[in-house]
């Protein structure tokens, strides 16, 4: 079966973005159609400042999530990345095998990097190599395909250019992966900011639903919705970008294409409004879910502790061999 790999950072609560750009589809179809692995990659979280507490709180937060938007442990493989070594032993390594001008080219790096000096802050070293650790998290599983946002096809790049470099040196280690994006929805953006995404450590809260959002919130959230100048709906996603994010929302919680919805509404109000109800409704059983899931905290240690024994019996062997490869000597023990 082809192999996907993907993972959600706990650097802030999950989004209606998160879910309609990625979750959604892993539980859909990923998790159905492949050898699925779903990481919450809690040591990308370590990258800017940050309070262990609330790290360690929103990485279970997500794990529950995860569970809640329909992963099932018995189709797929759900852990957390630091709870497998594998994924720091091998960032290490690429490490040795990917350039400084690579990383400092990364769009992320130099915006986030941009943003930590603006607030007078320094920029740690890991925020510059997380990529590589990246491609760690991707290239360990022997991953033939990443399901990520428009926003992280560069990440996978770079994990495409790492495999196929250590490949040709060091002989054959590693699958190259490719990157999928989902039709609609691949990037939700800010409804008070439509040309930013919407973000989960995004500084603009009012326009941003989360996941465990009350329905009044997110109602008066979407009601809120920037729109553009003029009075006819239509799809336009370069001159009216607030209006075709909505159309985009609303297309991806009650199915149907964007450009054919705008010509179903004659105002703004009566398009936010059923954005606003389509997006409770998509809500609903998650926000349920995840309830029953907190009632019942030992299930979901039990599925954290399970899949991080099978993605490390699944990763292992990979990160060894690219060991060996690269001359490094096997532990005393195993050589015996």
């Amino acid at each position: 079966m082809t192999r996907v790999f993907s993972g959600v950072k706990p650097t802030g609560h999950l989004t209606l973005g998160n879910y309609l750009g990625a979750m959604r589809q892993w539980a859909a179809v990923d998790q159905h159609r492949s050898d699925a692995l779903f990481c919450v990659v809690d040591l990308h979280a370590l990258t800017v400042d940050h309070d262990p507490a609330r790290v360690r709180r929103l990485s279970r937060q997500a794990a529950s999530l995860l569970l809640a938007a329909g992963l099932d442990p018995e189709l797929c493989t759900v852990f957390v990345q630091s709870h497998v070594d594998e994924h720091a032993r091998l960032s290490y390594v690429l490490e040795c095998v990917a350039t400084d001008g690579e990383m400092r080219r990364m769009i992320q790096y130099k915006e986030k990097a941009a943003r930590e000096r603006g607030r007078g802050g320094s920029v740690r070293l890991s925020l510059l190599t997380y990529p590589v650790l990246m491609a760690a998290d991707i290239l360990a599983y022997g991953t033939d395909e990443v399901p990520v946002g428009h926003d992280q096809t560069q990440h996978v790049e770079l994990a495409r250019d790492l495999a196929v470099r250590f490949n040709q040196r060091y002989g054959h280690t590693f699958v190259v992966p490719r990157a999928t994006n989902p039709a609609v929805a691949a990037r939700v953006m800010n409804l008070l900011e439509p040309t930013s995404k919407m973000g989960k450590s995004d500084d603009v809260g009012p326009g941003i639903v989360y996941l465990l959002d009350e329905p009044d919130v997110v109602r008066k959230r979407v009601m809120r919705a920037v729109t553009d100048s003029g009075r006819e709906v239509v799809y336009d996603p370069e001159e009216r970008p607030g209006l075709a994010n909505l159309l985009e929302i609303l297309a991806a919680c009650s199915g149907g294409d964007p450009a054919g919805l705008a010509g179903k509404y004659a105002s703004y109000g009566a398009l936010k409004k059923d954005t606003a109800e389509a997006v409770v409704e998509v809500l609903r059983p998650v926000q349920r879910r995840h309830q029953e899931l907190c009632a019942d905290p030992g299930y979901v240690e039990g599925v954290l502790r399970e899949g991080a024994e099978k993605a490390r019996g699944m990763a292992r062997p990979t990160v060894d061999a690219a060991y060996r490869a690269i001359g490094l000597l096997p532990p005393v023990n195993a050589a015996r």
